[in-house]
C-alpha cells in the first residue's frame, strides 16, 4: 500500500520556499535589534532623531502636540538648530500683527494695542534678516543716517520728507532731525522749550514721547542729558519704531488706547506731544488722567499741535485747558501751536476747582499698577511720598542715579538692598569689561536690555558708557520700576511668558539674572511657559553680532547651553567674578549672521 502525500504541486514545484521564508522573517528581526542598539547606544540615534524634528519644525508646529514634542527635544539637546521663519516675516512681531488686530474693536483704539497669540498658536522658529542686511551703524554716526537695506521701507522717506523727518540718500537713510512741528529740525525746537522749561543742568532727566514719529526730538534731547523714551504704534508709518532703535534712541512700540501704559506712577519729568494726535479730553478726559498719573509733581507737559490754537478746534483747545485747570497745572506759556504745562507738587486739587466732575481714584487703586490694567476715568493719587519725587526736590542728575530714592522703602530694607545691589553691579560691570571682554562700552553696544532689572544696578553701572539699557521688570516680580526712574533711567514693565513690543533686530546686548524666575509662578513654583520660547524670542530681539549674559546656576546653564546651540548661538560658560557670594556661573553668547538659504524662500 503506498503512502498518501499531502504536499501541494505548488510545494513540490518549489521545496525550498518554507525555508526562505522563515530566513527572510529571521533577517527582519535580528535587523530591527541591531537599528535598535545603534539608535540607543550610538552617534547615529541623535542624527536621526535631529532629522526626525527639522521634520517637525517643517510642519505645523502651531499644532500643540508637535510643537511640546519639538520643545522637548531642544531641551534634550537632540535637536541641533531650529529653522528659519518664512522670508515675509523678517520684520514680525507677535503682539502687533496687522491680520490679527484688524479683527478686532476700533473702540479707544483697541485693535491697535498689545494681543498676543498663545504659544501653542506660534511656530517656532527663528526670525531671519532681509537680504542685504548689515551690521548696524554705531552711535553717534546713527543718529543721523543708517543702512538703508536694512529696512527697505520708503513710505515715511515719501510722505515726510519734506517735513525733515528721514530720506533716502544712495545706501542709506538720512535723518535731518526734523517732524511734522519742527521741520526745521529738533534743535531749534528743543531751543525754543529751553525759554520756558529746565532742559539743561540735570534737573530733567527721564521724559515720555508719544507719537514720536522717528524720534527725533528724543533722539537730540540726549545731547541735554535727558533720556527720552519714544512710543508710537504699529500703522500706516509701518516701522517708525524699528527706525528710531535702527538710529540708537530709545523706543518702544505703544499705543495709547483701553489700557495704561506700563509705567509706574510719577515716572517721566517731561511729557511730550508733536502732533501725536491722542484725543486728551475724550471719553471723560481719561488721556489726559492717564498722562497725570505718569508725570511727576513738579513735571511739565509739552504739546505742540492740534488742538492748541488750532484752525476749527476751539472747542478741543477749550476743553484741553479745562482739564489742566481742573487739575491745578499751571499755564507757563501758550507760544504758536505749542502749549506747556506744569504738574503741582502738592495734594489734588479736586475739591476746589472740579468744574468737569472729575473724582480721585479710589483708596485701593494702585496707581503704579499697569500691566494689562484698563484705564481710570479717575485722577490717579500718588502714595505718601509725593513730595519727596518731585521734579526739583528729587536731586539733579546725575546725583540721582546713585542715592537710594524714597519709593525704595517699599521693600523691607529697601535702603540697604539697593546700597549693596548697587556695589554689587559695579564690582560685576568691572569684571565683564576687564575679564570677559564684553563689547559693552565699544561702539558695537548702543542698545541694552536688562530682563530681570530690579533697582537697575546694571544700567545704572554703564551710565558712563554710550549706550541705554531698558531695563524690564516682570509683573510678577515686585514692583521696584518706580526706583528705576527715580534714579533718573528708564524701562517697561513685561511678562516674559509673551513676546516683547519691538521689532526684530533691536538690541545690540541683552543682559539677564536669574532667567527662570521670569517665568515661574509665585505662587505654585512651576514654570508658566518654557524657557525655548523665551529664547527664540531674545533671539528676535536681537541683532546679528549682538550678544546675551545670562547669569545663573550650573545646572540651570547648562540647560540654557543646549538651547543655545538650536537658536544657532555661539555661546560659552564662564566662572563669575572672585569676589562675589553664590553658585552663579556667566553664559555668555554671540548670535551670528545668517542669511536664508534659497530653499527657505
Amino acid at each position: 500500500m503506498g503512502h498518501i502525500n499531502l504536499t501541494s504541486p505548488k510545494q513540490r514545484n518549489n521545496p525550498t520556499r518554507k525555508w526562505q521564508l522563515l530566513d527572510f522573517v529571521s533577517m527582519v528581526f535580528f535587523a530591527v535589534v541591531i537599528l535598535f542598539f545603534l539608535l540607543i547606544f550610538t552617534p547615529l540615534g541623535d542624527s536621526l532623531a535631529a532629522s526626525g524634528s527639522q521634520a517637525l519644525i517643517r510642519s505645523n508646529t502651531a499644532d500643540p502636540k508637535q510643537r511640546h514634542r519639538l520643545i522637548a527635544l531642544v531641551e534634550a539637546g537632540k535637536h541641533p538648530q531650529i529653522e528659519s521663519c518664512p522670508a515675509d516675516t523678517v520684520d514680525y512681531m507677535p503682539c502687533e500683527d496687522p491680520t490679527r488686530n484688524s479683527q478686532l474693536s476700533r473702540e479707544m483704539n483697541f485693535y491697535r494695542e498689545r494681543h498676543c497669540p498663545s504659544p501653542d498658536e506660534t511656530s517656532l522658529c527663528l526670525i531671519p534678516a532681509p537680504q542685504g542686511y548689515h551690521v548696524p551703524i554705531q552711535w553717534p554716526e546713527s543718529l543721523h543716517k543708517i543702512w538703508h537695506e536694512n529696512m527697505p521701507y520708503n513710505k515715511i522717506a515719501d510722505r515726510k520728507g519734506h517735513q525733515g523727518w528721514m530720506k533716502k540718500d544712495g545706501p542709506y537713510f538720512i535723518f535731518p532731525g526734523g517732524g511734522t512741528m519742527f521741520p526745521d529740525g529738533a534743535t531749534q525746537y528743543i531751543a525754543k522749550l529751553k525759554q520756558y522749561i529746565p532742559i539743561s543742568g540735570g534737573v530733567l532727566r527721564t521724559a515720555l514721547d508719544m507719537g514720536c514719529g522717528v524720534a527725533s526730538f528724543g533722539g537730540h534731547l540726549l545731547e541735554e542729558g535727558i533720556l527720552t523714551l519714544s512710543f508710537a504704534p504699529r500703522d500706516s508709518h509701518k516701522s517708525q519704531i524699528q527706525f528710531a532703535l535702527e538710529r540708537g534712541i530709545p523706543a518702544f512700540v505703544l499705543m495709547l488706547g483701553t489700557r495704561r501704559l506700563p509705567f509706574p506712577a510719577a515716572s517721566f519729568d517731561l511729557m511730550h506731544c508733536s502732533r501725536c494726535l491722542i484725543p486728551f479730553t475724550a471719553y471723560n478726559a481719561t488721556y489726559f488722567l492717564e498722562v497725570d498719573r505718569l508725570l511727576r509733581p513738579g513735571g511739565y507737559l509739552v504739546i505742540s499741535g492740534p488742538p492748541v490754537q488750532w484752525p476749527k478746534q476751539d472747542k478741543e483747545w477749550a476743553d484741553l485747558q479745562a482739564v489742566a485747570r481742573a487739575l491745578c497745572y499751571e499755564l507757563i506759556v501758550v507760544d504758536g501751536n505749542t502749549v506747556i504745562w506744569k504738574k503741582p507738587i502738592g495734594d489734588s486739587c479736586l475739591q476746589n476747582q472740579n468744574e468737569l466732575g472729575l473724582e480721585s481714584c479710589d483708596e485701593s487703586d494702585d496707581p503704579s499698577s499697569a500691566w494689562y490694567v484698563k484705564l481710570k476715568k479717575c485722577v490717579s493719587q500718588t502714595t505718601v511720598i509725593r513730595e519727596e519725587i518731585a521734579v526739583g526736590t528729587i536731586p539733579k542728575w546725575p546725583q540721582r542715579l546713585k542715592q537710594a530714592p524714597s519709593r525704595a522703602t517699599l521693600i523691607k530694607n529697601g535702603y540697604d538692598i539697593f546700597e549693596a545691589d548697587t556695589r554689587r553691579w559695579e564690582r560685576r560691570i568691572f569684571y565683564y569689561k576687564n575679564s570677559l571682554n564684553l563689547k559693552i562700552g565699544t561702539p558695537a553696544v548702543r542698545n541694552v536690555m536688562d530682563m530681570n532689572a530690579f533697582f537697575g544696578g546694571f544700567a545704572a553701572g554703564l551710565t558712563s558708557d554710550p549706550l541705554w539699557v531698558m531695563n524690564v521688570v516682570a509683573d510678577k516680580k515686585p514692583s521696584t520700576l518706580g526706583v528705576i526712574y527715580d534714579r533718573g533711567l528708564i524701562g517697561v514693565y513685561h511678562d516674559w511668558c509673551e513676546p516683547f513690543s519691538s521689532y526684530p533686530r533691536t538690541y545690540d546686548f541683552i543682559h539677564v539674572v536669574a532667567i527662570e524666575s521670569l517665568i515661574k509662578d509665585p505662587v505654585t513654583g512651576k514654570n508658566r511657559c518654557n524657557l525655548v520660547d523665551v529664547m527664540v524670542e531674545m533671539d528676535r530681539l536681537l541683532r546679528p553680532q549682538g550678544s546675551v549674559v545670562i547669569r545663573d546656576s550650573p545646572e540651570l546653564l547648562t540647560k540654557i547651553n543646549r538651547i543655545a546651540d538650536s537658536v544657532r548661538w555661539k555661546s560659552i560658560i564662564h566662572n563669575k567674578e572672585p569676589e562675589s557670594q553664590g553658585r552663579d556661573r556667566i553664559l555668555v553668547a554671540t548670535k551670528p549672521l545668517w542669511t536664508l538659504t534659497s530653499s527657505s524662500h
